[in-house]
């Protein structure tokens, strides 16, 4: 009968890294849009390869035309961006290949895209696979559990929504 007065639960996403690397936080990424959190909270990994994995589970909202930036909704409302590079925009695609559309239900460590590196070294890109969570209000808590090298795919954090 009290229902009301029962603290609402909040519910956890678990988080993968992205791409195998070396994992940095926002505030260290070479671009002071994503850095000063202008697009929301989150982290980055520099890639060791061109491989990108899902960092969740859940539904893809966009994938960019460009294919530089790709949009994910988790079932509980979180959304994450993954943005491939820095001013990738640029190149027009020609760097990456997707496996995704718009629609399409994925998992955790879900092969999403394929980065060219040395594509992107030779057009002058910052490589940095960012994770981006642009409804940052939306969250109770976001925490990364390990630091420095990291594999993709394996878990590495969680964000609690509220």
């Amino acid at each position: 009968m009290l229902n009301f007065l029962k603290k609402k639960k909040s519910q956890t996403v678990g988080l993968v890294a992205p791409a195998s690397g070396h994992l940095v936080p926002i505030t260290e990424v070479n671009d002071p849009v994503f850095s000063t959190k202008m697009m929301g909270d989150g982290f980055a990994v520099i890639p060791a390869d061109g491989e990108v994995r899902s960092p969740v589970s859940g539904k893809i909202v966009s994938v960019f035309d460009t294919k530089h930036a790709i949009s994910i909704q988790t079932d509980n409302g979180l959304e994450v961006l993954v943005h491939l590079g820095i001013d990738t925009v640029e190149l027009k695609g020609a760097p990456f290949k997707v496996y995704v559309n718009e629609n399409d239900t994925i998992q955790a460590g879900d092969k999403i895209a394929d980065m060219d590196l040395s594509a992107l070294k030779a057009a002058g890109k910052d490589n940095s696979v960012m994770v981006i969570f642009t409804n940052s209000n939306s969250i109770l808590d976001f925490t990364i559990s390990t630091n420095g090298k990291v594999n993709a795919g394996n878990e590495i954090g969680k964000v609690e929504l509220k």
